[in-house]
Order: structure tokens, then sequence, then C-alpha cells
């Protein structure tokens, strides 16, 4: 892991205490590094690596929200603190759905929980910081500049995330902080978008208001209390409104039906699909985790009918080791 001292936000892109209702030093004060340790054999290691590291947000005493896959099958994490210490933390829980995960400490933080605002009262436009550990040369002053929905390519969907700019460039489990001193998302991917005919990059945040209903079952139960949504183990992308196969998890449901990268997803039971949310909310309605899915593929001049058996991804994962 890099140490956190050798990078920092530009000064001209760092909050500024003047510019702020609130105590800014205080609020970033809630933010820790994190950073995790993955079993080579993982089924995420792969694609996600086995030394992850990001932040996290103290939320209740010695809860730190975080963003999933840094913790998804790790075997240890620890919890990186601005003084010096560092404190060993314990897997919670990874909610696939919101994209959250919760890591417990298991030696006293000493930090205030930042309060919990809310998303939904967000608005494009609204001023806000994207908090990284380290206080504020390592976090950016930022604005909301988009609240709309988000499909990604790993069978992941938000009705409605939120977009800032400028992104932070170490966005992975960054806390989105209100205006008014409050939590209100946590920091997912950085994107690229075209304005003006120059590229620039933003950052997608997972909305806080998601948390509410799941942070229970987390605590309790490592998962949401529900059965799971079907998995294909499909990587996708939308290409002129047909949704392209980019990519097959290893062992998953498409990877045993034999799809191959560079297939065109036409249907989902017989219904037509032009988008990937399309793809994604089609599949999510046929049933839990285990149900068939069938699907119309076209692979090289040809279109055929296939039957995927889906599964529950969470199968798949290592367990967070117990302490």
């Amino acid at each position: 892991m890099a140490s956190l001292t050798e990078w920092k936000v530009p000064l001209a892109y760092q909050p500024h205490p003047g510019d702020y209702t609130f105590d800014i030093d205080q609020v970033l004060s809630s933010v820790v590094a994190l950073h995790s340790i993955i079993p080579h054999d993982a089924f995420t290691a792969e694609t996600l690596g086995t030394e992850r590291a990001g932040h996290g947000v103290v939320i209740d005493d010695g809860l730190v929200l975080t963003i999933g896959y840094l913790i998804t099958e790790a075997e240890s994490v620890w919890l990186h603190l601005a003084d010096g210490r560092v404190v060993e933390g314990h897997a919670l829980g990874f909610d696939p759905v919101t994209g959250f995960g919760l890591v417990q400490a298991l030696g006293r933080l000493d930090l205030e929980p930042l309060p919990i605002g809310s998303s939904t009262a967000a608005q494009v436009g609204d001023r806000v910081v994207v908090g990284g550990a380290g206080g504020r040369s390592r976090s950016v002053a930022s604005q909301i500049i988009a609240k709309q929905e988000f499909a990604g390519y790993w069978e992941y969907l938000l009705d409605e995330a939120i977009f800032t700019y400028p992104a932070h460039p170490n966005w992975g489990g960054t806390g989105l902080i209100s205006n008014s001193g409050e939590l209100i998302g946590i920091g997912s991917l950085q994107l690229e978008r075209e304005r003006e005919r120059r590229a620039e990059h933003v950052n997608m945040i997972v909305p806080i208001d998601l948390l509410n209903p799941v942070l229970e079952d987390l605590r309790k139960f490592g998962r949401v209390n529900k059965p799971a949504r079907p998995w294909l183990g499909m990587y996708s992308t939308e290409i002129d409104d047909k949704v392209v196969v980019i990519g097959i998890a290893g062992n998953g449901p498409a990877a045993r039906a034999e799809l191959k990268t560079g297939d065109v997803i036409l249907a989902v039971k017989g219904e037509t699909i032009s988008s990937q949310a399309e793809f994604y909310r089609k599949l999510w309605s046929l049933g839990a985790a285990g149900v068939d899915v069938p699907l119309t593929v076209h692979h090289e001049g040809v279109t055929f009918d296939v039957v995927l058996a889906s599964t529950d991804r969470a199968k798949l994962l290592k367990a967070p080791r117990l302490h």
C-alpha cells in the first residue's frame, strides 16, 4: 500500500475552511484509510487484486462504511488513522445491490462518527466535499453535476447515482460530504465524460439513502437477509443500443453456457432489450438466484436461444475470516 504521505490533491482543488459553515477539519477526521488483504485463490483476486486500498467513513462507534469491492473476500483489514495508529478491522458485510461494505474496528478508533444526511435532498449544483483519509490535503472541493441512473458492467444498477466534478483521484470509499457537513454518499468509481470536446473525469457516488434499508442486516448477517438476485457472471457494455458481452467470469453461469466475448444479448425470455438497465431489470424480474434465464444471443451472424442456470454470486466468494 502506498504511504499516505506520497500523494496530495492539488491545492486549488482542496476544500478551504472559510468556504464552509461547518468545521471541515473535524468532519474529515471521521474518514480513515483502509487496506485489505485478499487470498490469492479468492474469486475476486484476479479482477480486483489481492491488496486493495481506499477509504472508509466512521458512522457509528467502531463501525466504518466503505465501498464493498475493497473488502470483498478480505482475510484481513487494517484501518489507518490520521494520528499514525493502525487498527485491525473485520469485514463485517457487503451488499452487492447497493455496493456498500461495512468494517468493524477491532480496537478503539476514538473518532466521532460522521452524521448521516439525505442524498435525496442533495441537488445538482450543490457544493460538496469528496473526503479522503488524511484531511483537506487528500480531499476534493467538488460539485454535484448529475443525479441519474447508472448501470455497471458487472450486473449492477443504481436507479439514481450521484456524479461529482472535479473527481477525487483516489476515490474508493471516499465520503461525499454535503454543504451542511453530513455524509450523503460513498465514492465508488471514476468515469470519463466528454464535455465541450474535452475528456474530464467525474466520480460516481453511491447515495447514502440506500444504506438505511440494509444496514441492520449487514451488521447482523453480513448480507441482506432476503433471496439474492440471479447472477450470470457476465460483464457487458452498451454499444449503439445493443448489450455486448465484454467478459465472462470464470465458473459462472455464462461460462458454463459457453457464452463468449463479443456476443450480443438480444432478448431475455423473449423480450427484446436495448440497454444494460433494461437487461438487468428483466433478468432480476425472473425471480431469485437459481432461476433459469432464457436469453436470445447473436454471435458472428448467428442468432440462437440459450438457457442459463443463474446462481447467487455470494456462493463463489470466500467468507470473511472471523476473529
